[in-house]
Order: structure tokens, then C-alpha cells, then sequence
């Protein structure tokens, strides 16, 4: 079987129209760069105003399924973005009529911040979080997991999504393995554990698959994950996002309307310099800041009780007062947290009532108090990339 070629995908897309007039998807301007892996699969976007969402969502789907019904094909990434990059304007679609064409910033002078846009919400739910740090190896999808559940103690209805493409932990934190169901054409299942519904891309590759993906592959995926996945009605989605400020942070940004962001440091100056640069990004596309939360905070040894501050103590509530944000609470560094969650068996779902649960249910009642204190959520701002 001959591998398939970009050539091979822009052919198959001419035969997709965009509108009455027979304007064919890769001659209308809309189509991002089309990558092949070579492994067969195929990955492309479609450049859309967000409130032609509902127009094309039909056309993406046809593209998607002319494209894996190809020989060759093994996996089709398709999405819809409104992310725009410097030079679409030459070749893009043109402002409504009566609408000022973007204009570009004066040289040395940064984009202006872009206002918010009306995108497609999630149906069905009613937050979406963003669990993120600016680093790695602060704890984030640990303390994700377990905010989750914390969050679910309070009668919640909960889902999780592993947004961390390249290093999906969320399936190992629940102890979840298999794949998940497809139950109507390319919409799946979300699997559960512990009464949260939870998806992660660990859930559809093979535990020690490399995902060597570019950009558009990964904003393809999160895109996907979010919204052809069966959800139905959550309180909130908490959302792992990998660490720190790239393509699946603008992905969220520009596709999601997101309620808010919550960082997660630990005390360290080395982290808090990276936090900083998260929860600057987040303002910069108009995501509210719900909190900040101190990871690894304390250690205690068990044996003479003595506390050790391995990584510092107070940084991140010192640095969440200097951003003027929340501070949501401190978590300690402690082995069981660690043997819990390498077991598969977060401690706030296995040890209800003990001390650790207790922090994370702490910190999750700021944070459901802070969202619902908080501003509606705020309608998808076009991400422009200079």
C-alpha cells in the first residue's frame, strides 16, 4: 500500500465545497498547512470566524471522513480554529462586508490584546478549568486529579481532561486502562473512575508511544478531545494542561470558553519565574486567574515530625498577593500523596477523611466560591499569532 502524500490530501479536499458558488477547501483560503506523519496519519484546520462554527462543523466532518476513507489513511486530525497567522490576511477569508480588515501592528510595537469573540460553548457544561503550570514537575496533574475529585465531594458533577499531549499521567493517577467506545459515528465515551468522567489521549495510544507531534497535530487533538467526546452534563470540566505557554494553551484559549485558569507553583524561585509567565499568558487572552495553589510545600518527616521546607515555604502566596491573585492553599510534600497516586488510587478518593483530602477539599471550595464569584464564562477571543 503506497503511503499517502500531501498532494494525495489536497486532491481529495478539492472535491469539498465550502458554499453554493463550488469554492473548493484548499481554494478558498481556510485550509491551514496539511501535515502527514509517517505513521499515515493526516492533520489540517479550517480557518473559520467563530460564529461560522455551526456552518462548518458539516464541512470539517465531510473532510475528515473523504480523507480516512482513503487507503493509507491511518487517523484523520481535523479542526475548526480561528487562530490566524501573520500573512493569512494575503491569502485568508475576507472580512464581512462592512468589517475593517485586521490590521497589523507597527513595527516594534506588540499586537494588541484581542477582544473577546463568541465561539461554541461545551453543551452540557457549565465550567471549564484550566489546571495549569509553567513548568514541569511542579505535581500539576497530580494536584489536578485530586482537585477533581475534591471538587466531585461537594456533589459536583466532574470531568477530567488530560490536555498533557505529550505526557499523559491522568490514566496511571486513576488507575484507568483500555480504550474508550465509539458510540455514534466519531464520538467516544468518556471513561470513569471514581465517578469522574475523565479523557486522555493515554487512553487512545500505546503507553510507551512517543507522540513526536507538531503544533497543528496537538491543537487537532485537544480540539477533538473536547468536543467529540460525550461529556454530557458537568458543574465543571477540569482541564490538565501540559506545562507551560504553547499550542495547547492558545488551543484552549481560542476554542473553549473558559471560566478561568488556576496555576499551580511550587515555593522555589526557579517555578514561581515560570508561574509567572502562566498566569501572564492566561490575561494576555483574557482568561481570569481563579487561584494560585503552592505544591510540595512542607515535608514532615514521619518518623520525628520535624518539617522540612525542601523547596522553600510561601513563594507561590507571595507571589499570587504580588499578581493580585487568589491564593487557593498549600499542599504538602508527602509520600503518600506520591504512593497513592503511583497506585492509581488518588488519596482524596481513598482517604476521604484524612489530612490530605482535607487540603484538597479546602482548596477546591475557594476555587468553586472564586468561579462562582467570579464573572460569567467568557466567550473564545481570536488568538492572533504574530
Amino acid at each position: 500500500m503506497l503511503a499517502i502524500t500531501r498532494d494525495d490530501v489536497l486532491k481529495i479536499l478539492s472535491a469539498v465545497t465550502i458554499d453554493a458558488g463550488g469554492t473548493t477547501l484548499p481554494a478558498s483560503g481556510r485550509l491551514s498547512q496539511v501535515v502527514v506523519d509517517p505513521t499515515g496519519r493526516v492533520m489540517f484546520s479550517i480557518l473559520i470566524d467563530p460564529s461560522e462554527a455551526e456552518r462548518f462543523e458539516p464541512i470539517r466532518r465531510q473532510a475528515e471522513g473523504a480523507i480516512l476513507a482513503t487507503p493509507g489513511v491511518s487517523g484523520v486530525f481535523a479542526s475548526l480554529t480561528s487562530e490566524r497567522g501573520p500573512n493569512h490576511s494575503a491569502q485568508g477569508p475576507h472580512p464581512a462586508q462592512g468589517q475593517a480588515a485586521p490590521q497589523p501592528p507597527a513595527p516594534g510595537r506588540p499586537p494588541a490584546p484581542q477582544p473577546p469573540r463568541t465561539g461554541p460553548a461545551l453543551p452540557g457544561v457549565r465550567h471549564i478549568v484550566a489546571v495549569a503550570s509553567g513548568k514541569g514537575g511542579v505535581g500539576k496533574s497530580t494536584t489536578a486529579c485530586n482537585l477533581a475529585l475534591a471538587l466531585s465531594a461537594q456533589g459536583l458533577k466532574v470531568g477530567l481532561l488530560d490536555a498533557d499531549i505529550y505526557g499523559p499521567s491522568v490514566p496511571k493517577l486513576f488507575g484507568l486502562s483500555g480504550k474508550p467506545k465509539v458510540i455514534e459515528e466519531r464520538l467516544l465515551a468518556p471513561m470513569e473512575g471514581y465517578g469522574i468522567k475523565v479523557m486522555s489521549i493515554g487512553f487512545l495510544i500505546e503507553a510507551e508511544t512517543a507522540m513526536i507531534w507538531r503544533g497543528p497535530m496537538v491543537q487537532s487533538a485537544i480540539t477533538q478531545m473536547l468536543r467529540e467526546v460525550a461529556w454530557g452534563d458537568l458543574d465543571i470540566l477540569v482541564v490538565d494542561m501540559p506545562p507551560g505557554t504553547g499550542d495547547a494553551q492558545l488551543t484552549m484559549a481560542q476554542a473553549t470558553p473558559l471560566s478561568g485558569a488556576v496555576i499551580v507553583s511550587t515555593p522555589q524561585d526557579l517555578a514561581l519565574i515560570d508561574a509567572r509567565r502562566g498566569v501572564t499568558m492566561f490575561r494576555k487572552v483574557a482568561v481570569p486567574i481563579l487561584g494560585v495553589i503552592e505544591n510540595m510545600a512542607t515535608f514532615v518527616c514521619p518518623n520525628c515530625g520535624h518539617a522540612s521546607h525542601i523547596f522553600g515555604h510561601g513563594g507561590a502566596r507571595d507571589e499570587a498577593a504580588r499578581l493580585d491573585v487568589p491564593f487557593l492553599g498549600e499542599v504538602p510534600l508527602d509520600m503518600t500523596i506520591r504512593e497513592s497516586s503511583d497506585a492509581g488510587r488518588p488519596v482524596v478518593a481513598v482517604d476521604p477523611d484524612g489530612p490530605h483530602a482535607k487540603v484538597y477539599r479546602a482548596i477546591a471550595a475557594k476555587l468553586w466560591a472564586n468561579l462562582n464569584g467570579a464573572s460569567a464564562p467568557r466567550a473564545a477571543p481570536r488568538i492572533v499569532i504574530e
